[in-house]
């Protein structure tokens, strides 16, 4: 019996310091890799697909190398590749990972995909040493940052600093909830 995956690729590096591709051209691509069910949403590089077969750790690794190649053998440039599956995300959000965090016009409540856990030695909670990124929490797949802006901007953009070498896109925590919901969407 074969099972059939749904993924959501969060993808970094798309339409962001010059690095445009139309999302038409980006579904194409995950076409070409024989990916069903290609949609995207919104212009940030979030792509959701099916697949035959497991999500276990060597499957979605050789499925993340293979995209992540063809992305940059297609475009020209490296394109880091985050996929969860939709049943993941799901259960992220179902944790409620900023539960008792007051939001305000200041603050904002980010979701960091991972490539790999951070290390560690990377204490949790962690401030950014201007403080204005928190890590509140962390599972092997995400990072739970709350952004306390400073005269309306985000000032830190590396929390992790040189302890984390993987790979990192990250959504608000809204926005991860709209991939959700579009990703779900027949």
């Amino acid at each position: 019996m074969t099972t059939t995956t749904t993924y959501i690729a969060f993808l970094r590096a798309v339409n962001v310091g010059g690095r445009t591709v139309r999302m038409e051209r980006l579904r194409a691509l995950f076409t070409e890799l024989g990916l069903a069910d290609v949609r995207s949403y919104i212009q940030s590089g979030n792509v959701f697909f099916t697949t035959e077969g497991s999500a276990a750790a060597p499957e979605r690794a050789a499925l993340t190398a293979r995209i992540e190649e063809h992305l940059e053998q297609s475009l020209g440039y490296p394109v880091p590749v985050m996929l969860r599956t939709v049943d993941e995300v799901a259960g992220l959000l179902a944790a409620e990972p900023f539960r008792g965090v007051e939001v305000t016009p200041d603050v904002r409540l980010l979701v960091a995909f991972l490539s790999e856990p951070l290390p560690p030695e990377l204490a949790r909670p962690h401030r950014s040493a201007r403080g204005d990124v928190e890590l509140i929490g962390a599972d092997p797949g995400a990072a739970y940052l709350v952004i306390h802006l400073r005269d309306g901007k985000w000032v830190t953009k590396d929390v992790f600093g040189k302890a984390y070498r993987g790979s990192v896109t990250s959504r608000f925590l809204h926005t991860t909830a709209k991939i959700l919901a579009a990703a779900r969407k027949p």
